[in-house]
């Protein structure tokens, strides 16, 4: 499997529930939204979130180069349980054509290295 770095930044961050998604949240390149009965999560890019918003800043995108069939079996569990196995927590997005596997920053270099020995890296 092949995996490619993003180069943004990105911020996690938790909304009320019944907040309107705010203009901040689609802005950028690479964004994701979404709601549940509990709460609106949005991923986007760092520095676009105001300062008061619940956020964790600091994560890096790797996406699984697509399109992946949905009759495909395993792909999180590759990319997850050794890098669980080498304490590196992870947030993972799926979309219709691909996951995308988020680190945090100060992990990225740990990360690449544990995936690349069962997955090309392109940094």
């Amino acid at each position: 499997m092949e995996l490619i770095l993003l180069p943004d930044r990105l911020a996690i961050c938790r909304l009320p529930k019944d907040t309107p998604i705010p203009r901040w949240a689609l802005a950028g390149s690479f964004y994701a939204v979404t709601r549940t009965a509990e709460e609106l999560s949005i991923v986007c890019p760092d520095g676009h979130p105001p300062a008061e918003t619940e956020t964790e800043s600091g994560w890096r995108a790797l996406q699984v180069q697509g399109p992946l069939p949905f009759e495909e079996i395993g792909i999180i569990a590759s990319l997850t349980a050794p890098l669980a196995q080498a304490g590196i927590p992870t947030f993972v997005i799926s979309t219709f054509n691909t996951d995308y596997l988020l680190v945090k920053d100060t992990y990225l270099s740990k990360a690449i290295r544990v995936l690349s020995s069962t997955h090309t890296v392109h940094t």
